[in-house]
């Protein structure tokens, strides 16, 4: 596999040789400036072999260089071995920015080359100007890949199908109604929407284009004077088809969107949300573009009362799957049997698979034992995996979509005798997750001003995690969504009633294993008193933590009750669906109730 990396990298070296392109960018994005994305797109996995989702491959006409944030330092480490291509681990002081190594390496003169659709209009500005500055210049139209991909495969032709008003408690009609407002109010006459989540939640409709992803490969135009779709055909009934026009919504070809935006009146005003928008698209507007903010984000982030419903039936049902599932994994091991962490993935994907509105995972599960807990993406390979053993931390974060919701869940569990290291270090985490699961805040709040509150624990001590404490969840849609985040990079958008967050800090011990606790957490009204609006987190989850890793005696009398009234609510919610007295047995044991022990 190393000689076929070189291979492939020697092969685009020659087309950019030819182009007189000195480096280029191949992030891990599509023409949607998605997160997650179909095996059509996967250039850079291709090119690099790194498997990550997320992280940027930087080649120059003598480097090959991959920029990976914390969460994947040790996967890309591991997967990059020997390939030629260095590791630049992203967010370390001592790493240079993409375009900071650029602008350090390149001779003033050189010619950064990207492909166009591949990169969003902020993040190209800010790339652009930093170049300019050092005399080196960017051109957008760099798209060598058929040239050298041969069998790239070819763009997801998977059925098109509606998502039932009864789960998303709005029509299409509506919504685009609402969204066409906020157009107008940014001086717009229509909107181009790129992003596949924003098209799928607007007319409620759904797809199985990317993998956990129940996302319709297309772009949406909305006018008042008539919307598009442009999606490939093949991939709509003539059910769908009447059902978009009865929306207000006409179709036509995917690939002739450029075709169609060349097309509209000199006069017209078209709002581009300017970091899910393809610089690519700018030129093909010109003076009709309108930049301004995705005026669907903030409308999805927050459920409706229908949704929101919805997700808290999906969470029992998925409760009901984690504890069949849990009393697998721990009869197994316990009885000597052999159980790896693919075989752990599958029981999970078993389990849920037999709950009502069952749709698919709503990611790759993570299920990392023992060291491959401290990766904290880590995906197990058939040459990764590796057999449970009755001792030591296994760290499971997995979730499902379900037609009434989306569940993301972690959960670390001990299979033998927890040393006083792992249960210190997994209570310290689970302290955090209490604190930023009490958490009352005035309305105005963003995610970056309450995420201390989940690291403190930790931070007295001397330890961190790197990634994110939280983020937003999509309703039978992406489990990663904004607007919202809980971190400590800058994002200055508010909390708001109605969005569902994680709640997932975490430890890494490398080479040792890997801690996380997660629940998803809706925004909701606490109280309002002369000091303005005050807003709360409701746990939505519902699975038990591992007591055995609990160490009451460094917990507070208010954390160690909030404890055992989540467990309660645990036990009470998933009791009524348990039907066999083993599985009642077992939650009845690890919800018990645990006393505050001295120090």
């Amino acid at each position: 596999m190393h000689t076929v990396i070189t291979q492939r990298i020697e092969a685009l070296r020659d087309q950019m040789r030819g182009r007189g392109i000195d480096a280029t960018i191949i992030p891990q994005t599509d023409p949607h400036q998605s997160e997650y994305i179909a095996d059509h797109w996967q250039t850079r996995r291709w090119l690099s072999g790194f498997t990550g989702s997320a992280g940027a491959l930087v080649v120059t006409l003598d480097e090959a260089l991959l920029w990976a944030d914390s969460r994947y330092w040790l996967q890309a480490d591991s997967q990059l071995a020997d390939t030629g291509v260095r590791v630049m681990h992203e967010g370390q002081p001592d790493v240079p920015t993409i375009a900071g190594y650029l602008c350090t390496t390149l001779k003033p003169g050189s010619t950064v080359g990207i492909d166009g659709m591949l990169f969003s209009i902020g993040d190209t500005r800010s790339l652009e100007a930093t170049l300019r500055r050092h005399d080196i210049r960017l051109v957008v139209d760099f798209d060598v890949i058929d040239q050298i991909w041969a069998d790239r495969p070819a763009l997801p032709a998977d059925p098109v199908f509606i998502h039932d008003v009864k789960y998303a408690g709005e029509e299409a009609r509506s919504k685009v109604a609402k969204i066409l407002a906020d157009v107008a109010r940014q001086g717009a006459d229509s909107v181009f929407i790129s992003d596949l989540a924003e098209i799928a939640w607007t007319l409620n409709v759904r797809s199985r284009d990317v993998e956990s992803n129940p996302v319709v490969m297309a772009f949406l135009y909305l006018s008042p004077k008539g919307s598009t779709l442009f999606v490939d055909p093949a991939k709509l009934t003539p059910e769908v088809v009447d059902y978009l026009k009865s929306q207000g919504i006409a179709t036509a070809p995917y690939k002739e969107v450029k075709s169609y935006l060349a097309s509209l009146p000199a006069a017209e005003k078209v709002l581009l949300p300017l970091e899910q928008s393809a610089i690519a698209l700018l030129p093909i507007l010109g003076e009709r573009m309108v930049e301004g903010k995705s005026p669907i984000a903030v409308m999805k982030g927050c459920k409706n009362a229908v949704q929101v419903e919805g997700v808290r039936q999906a969470m029992v049902r998925d409760g009901v799957a984690m504890v069949k599932a849990l009393m697998e994994i721990e009869d197994k091991v316990g009885a000597g049997e052999r159980l790896t962490e693919l075989g752990v993935a599958d029981i999970l994907t078993y389990h849920r698979s037999q709950q009502e509105h069952y749709f698919d995972q709503s990611f790759e599960t993570i299920c990392g034992y023992g060291p491959h807990g401290a990766i904290v993406h880590y995906s197990a390979t058939p040459e990764s995996d590796v057999e449970l053993r009755p001792e030591g931390l296994l760290l499971i974060d997995s979730g499902a979509n379900y037609l009434d919701g989306t569940t993301d869940i972690t959960r670390t569990i001990s299979l033998g005798h927890p040393t006083n290291q792992q249960r210190h270090d997994f209570t310290l985490v689970l302290c955090g997750h209490i604190a930023l699961a009490e958490a009352i805040y005035p309305e105005g709040t963003s995610g970056i001003q309450l995420d201390v509150l989940a690291r403190l624990p930790l931070w007295r001590e001397g330890l961190t995690y790197l990634h994110g404490t939280g983020h937003g969840v999509g309703h039978f849609l992406n489990v990663h969504e904004g607007p919202q985040r809980i971190a400590l990079a800058l994002n200055q958008e508010p909390l708001r009633v109605g969005m569902i967050t994680s709640n997932e800090p975490g430890l890494y011990r490398a080479g040792e294993y890997g801690i996380r606790c997660e629940n998803l957490v809706l925004t909701t009204e606490a109280f309002t008193t002369d000091f303005g609006r005050f807003l709360r987190f409701e746990t939505l989850t519902l699975c038990p933590f591992d007591l055995e890793l609990v160490d009451p005696s460094i917990m507070s009398y208010e954390e160690v009750e909030w404890l055992n009234r989540y467990h309660a609510m645990v036990r009470e919610r998933l009791l009524p669906h348990l039907h066999h007295e083993k599985e009642r047995q077992w939650l009845r044991h690890h919800t018990r109730e645990i006393q505050k022990t001295p120090i």
